[in-house]
């Protein structure tokens, strides 16, 4: 029973994968991806094992479905520490908002969609 589970879990997790427009941001494209950009650049700092950072998941996801006017991708602080770190990011879920390659606003914690939003005002 646990093996069919897994599986279903896993063929879920591929399909919302290939349904969204996020980004993953690393050391080699953060320069390009976010500071370059010429929208406005919403970055989640994240990590598999944080259960706050599963709770905002679905939610970045759908900003970023509805609003092509964002930027919307993720940094995995266990792959990218540098990032983390170049960004003083001390708790997940982190997230910033780049505005003209500046950091324009932050927020720390599980957040509800409109307060996400408010991140671009």
């Amino acid at each position: 029973m646990c093996d069919i589970i897994e599986v279903s879990y896993r063929q879920y997790e591929y399909q919302r994968s290939e349904s969204y427009m996020e980004y993953t941001f690393t050391n080699d494209n953060f320069n390009q991806e976010v500071l370059q950009s010429d929208k406005p650049v919403l970055v989640d700092f994240w990590a598999t094992w944080c259960g706050p950072c599963r709770m905002v998941a679905p939610v970045v996801e759908e900003i970023a479905n509805e609003h092509p006017e964002y930027k919307v991708g993720k940094v995995n602080v266990d792959e990218q520490p540098e990032l983390a770190q170049q960004f003083n990011v001390m708790s997940i879920p982190t997230l910033l908002v780049f505005k003209n390659g500046q950091l324009y606003k932050s927020s720390v914690g599980a957040q509800p969609k409109a307060s996400i939003l408010a991140l671009f005002d």
